[in-house]
């Protein structure tokens, strides 16, 4: 696996080279969505998400965490989803680095965005806001600054892992306040609905704006039609629900 760098303009040059941007016809500047994979490895159903979001006016950038570390999805199932690698408080450190990118983005509104994670992308998104002043010794990011933070108006996760060793239920956000949406599968056996819930009720305790849509039926990876788990299901119906409720948030959070 290549080294980590060790500063945002590194981390930054490092993932640009595996990012995928959709976005409205025009130049801009357009509202942004960061979308962060699961453990698996970037997925084709995230496109359809970043579709619905384009259409309503926000671009898109599918942000790819393995391919420009030489990890490939195999490597994810066996190191990242095992919490060998890369954990949540590690890979916070591309949140960061996609801020500082999206700068440099003549087409970006750089302080107009939502943070978007799907299970482990989730758990990144939720302990980049809960690290509070240990962001640059728990993202290995020398110039990590949790005030970067305040860029992003709104937080969108799917299934998002919350147990042991996620940061959110012990700490908070630490001040952080964007607005918060989430969603849920009742039938979730890899990260269930207790912890993720006890995460999110804590914000909510700490005064943050938190929208939770639960499926009760639908699985880990429900919007996910290339899952090889055997614990997921498919949801064609519910994939298209949580993609209306995505554009959703995003229209609330950017306004």
């Amino acid at each position: 696996m290549i080294a980590q760098p060790s500063t945002l303009a590194a981390r930054a040059e490092l993932l640009s080279k595996g990012v995928r941007v959709l976005k409205p016809s025009g130049p801009g500047p357009f509202p942004v969505a960061l979308q962060l994979h699961g453990c698996a490895g970037s997925q084709p159903f995230q496109t359809s998400y970043a579709e619905a979001a384009v259409k309503a006016g926000v671009a898109v950038v599918i942000v790819d965490s393995f391919r420009p570390r030489g990890m490939s999805r195999r490597d994810g199932s066996l190191f990242v989803c095992t919490g060998t690698v890369l954990r949540g408080s590690q890979r916070a450190g591309d949140l960061y680095a996609m801020l500082h990118w999206l700068k440099g983005q003549s087409w970006a509104h750089a302080d107009r965005v939502v943070a978007a994670g799907w299970s482990h992308g989730g758990w990144t998104v939720m302990d980049a806001f809960a690290q509070g002043s240990g962001a640059a010794r728990m993202t290995g990011l020398i110039d990590a600054d949790p005030a970067q933070l305040g860029a992003v108006r709104g937080a969108f996760l799917v299934y998002p892992y919350a147990s042991f060793p996620s940061l959110t239920s012990s700490r908070g956000w630490q001040g952080q306040r964007p607005k918060v949406f989430a969603v849920l599968g009742g039938k979730d056996a890899i990260v269930g609905t207790a912890a993720p819930l006890k995460a999110l009720n804590r914000l909510r305790g700490d005064g943050l704006s938190v929208d939770v849509l639960t499926f009760p039926d639908a699985t880990h990876a429900f919007d996910d039609d290339d899952a090889n788990d055997p614990r997921t299901r498919y949801r064609a119906d519910l994939r298209a629900t949580s993609e209306q409720y995505y554009v959703a948030a995003l229209k609330s959070a950017l306004g």
